[in-house]
């Protein structure tokens, strides 16, 4: 019987069914045909004989149930009907994968390259580094970003952000014969679900929310590009310009005032950085050495 139930293993209901299809066939063969067809006028004790019958292959079902049942807590369900049964077992599956879950990487090497944070670098938690991808002293990479460095290399200068769900990827080599790593100098703003594939940014620019910079295009220092603007490959935007449109065309040219403003955002969105940082535990844990130290010297932390 044991073996019987064990063809509706990891189903419950299954193996229910199967119990309870094997105790007729069980009972049928423990009791003969003709005896069943007149049970209605045996005599009493031939009748208590036939209930004991019942009870025992009543209670082996059960023991054979419970033994083939993984968890001891649906050993209760055989009140229940087939269908609790699968929900029941369905919500226990769904809890292990859930615990399985390790959650995303924000590190993945790809064979010799590992993706280098500076010290004071601000990077969300759910953000993705792969491959060749080096992200320098005070920017920031923002909530799900995707830097991938797998064909070439993605440098984030100084003081410089990429800001929510942006994508930044470089290709093996770039049509216009301009260098295909995907370099952002210091001091840019990348704004919020921006799509940027082997392109240079020189410093102090600022790139406004879904725009596309394709292969080999150009932005040259103090420049801003409009939001929702498309920069085809090898395209160049000159120095102190405002552009926008798909494809991104001249507007006009910068005042003194907007240039003077290009860097002194960057900073902002640095000292706004340090706040998210302080949220989460350091790279190491020398600090816990270091307030060991001052409690021993009596100095306040």
């Amino acid at each position: 019987m044991v073996d019987f139930c064990q063809k509706g293993e990891g189903n419950p209901g299954k193996r229910m069914a199967a119990v309870y299809r094997m105790s007729r066939k069980v009972f049928r063969s423990s009791v003969s045909s003709s005896s069943l067809s007149s049970i209605r006028g045996l005599s009493t004790d031939s009748a208590k004989v036939a209930e004991k019958k019942m009870a025992t292959l009543a209670r082996l079902s059960r023991k054979v149930l419970c033994s083939s049942l993984s968890s001891p807590s649906l050993c209760s369900l055989r009140g229940l009907s087939t269908d609790s049964a699968k929900v029941a077992a369905t919500a226990n599956a769904t809890d292990r994968v859930k615990w399985d879950y390790r959650g995303q990487r924000k590190i993945i090497p790809l064979g010799q390259w590992v993706p280098k944070i500076a010290v004071d670098a601000y990077v969300a938690p759910n953000v993705v580094l792969a491959g060749q991808v080096t992200v320098n002293d005070g920017s920031s990479v923002w909530n799900g970003s995707v830097l991938r460095g797998d064909l070439n290399k993605i440098t984030i200068g100084f003081c410089s952000n990429v800001q929510e769900r942006c994508v930044l990827h470089a290709a093996w080599s770039s049509p216009t014969g301009l260098p295909a790593e995907t370099s952002i100098e210091r001091f840019v703003t990348i704004g919020a679900y921006s799509l940027l594939r082997s392109c240079t940014i020189e410093p102090e620019c600022i790139i406004g929310q879904h725009s596309i910079l394709m292969e080999g295009s150009l932005v040259e220092t103090q420049s801003i590009l409009e939001a929702g603007s498309v920069i085809p490959p090898g395209r160049r935007i000159p120095t102190g310009e405002l552009w926008a449109g798909n494809p991104a065309r001249f507007v006009r040219s910068l005042t003194h005032e907007e240039i003077l403003e290009i860097p002194k955002l960057a900073v902002a969105i640095n000292d706004l950085s340090k706040s998210h940082f302080s949220e989460f535990l350091p790279y190491s844990t020398v600090y816990l050495e270091v307030e060991k130290l001052k409690k021993s010297f009596g100095i306040p932390i």
